[in-house]
């Protein structure tokens, strides 16, 4: 018997890559999921794709920009209006801009902050409540990045450093409430971030489907454990 069957996960950003990775993870294990993009088009087309071989569960998407308060709460509530419940958020939704501090833009600074950090504050904020209700499980997707610093990852190094800590406090504040709360911090994952093309070259980074596999593996543990933390790294670095 499937332990998730019947639950409801929302995944901000979950149109592709991780999100993608997750939200087919979860149908997998009978979870309704609604996945959100900025383009109503690719969320659209994440559902449909979902949907394709989902079995007697079901994916909507939904056009949300987590940079917008009051277009998170809308996606919750479509959410709520759709499955009647929320019982699994994956705070996904990410980007990078890479450059020296000489050459960040005060606009790349603020994307980036925007979606990366206050986007997560917004996702928290909308739908704390219905996770209070399900006493669910808040899970937000940081990086190795928001412990190591590299050059040229100012503004991508404060978001996630940012959003790491973000989590840990959160996942103190609402554990007497019966939500847990984990950030999982992966190292090079084969998507299109950051422009990248995934090919066979590819092939020695964490997968898409690794994630999905972990959050699985998450939602599904025994409510008394909670690793709150987690660090993920390929097995081994790239071939020279």
């Amino acid at each position: 018997m499937k332990i998730l069957k019947g639950k409801v996960a929302l995944i901000t950003g979950g149109s592709k890559g991780i999100g993608f990775g997750i939200a087919k993870a979860l149908m997998g294990e009978g979870v309704h999921v609604a996945v959100t993009s900025r383009n109503e088009t690719s969320a659209q087309q994440a559902a449909e794709q979902l949907n394709a071989s989902a079995g007697d569960v079901s994916a909507i998407g939904i056009q949300a920009d987590v940079r917008s308060f009051e277009s998170q709460r809308e996606a919750v509530k479509l959410v709520l209006d759709q499955f009647n419940q929320l019982d699994i958020v994956i705070a996904n939704a990410g980007l990078g801009h890479f450059a020296s501090i000489e050459d960040l833009t005060p606009q790349q600074w603020q994307e980036t902050i925007d979606t990366n950090l206050t986007g997560v504050f917004y996702t928290i904020k909308s739908s704390v409540e219905a996770l209070k209700q399900s006493k669910g499980y808040f899970i937000t997707i940081s990086s190795l990045a928001g412990t190591n610093f590299f050059a040229k990852g100012s503004a991508y190094n404060a978001s996630k450093f940012g959003l790491t800590g973000f989590t840990q406090a959160v996942m103190l504040d609402l554990r007497q409430h019966d939500v847990k709360v984990s950030t999982i911090m992966p190292g090079s994952v084969s998507t299109h971030f950051n422009g990248n093309n995934p090919d066979e070259t590819d092939a020695w980074k964490i997968q898409i489907e690794d994630i999905g596999e972990l959050v699985v593996d998450l939602v599904k543990m025994n409510p008394r454990t909670l690793p709150s933390k987690i660090e993920v790294r390929p097995t081994r670095p790239p071939s020279k």
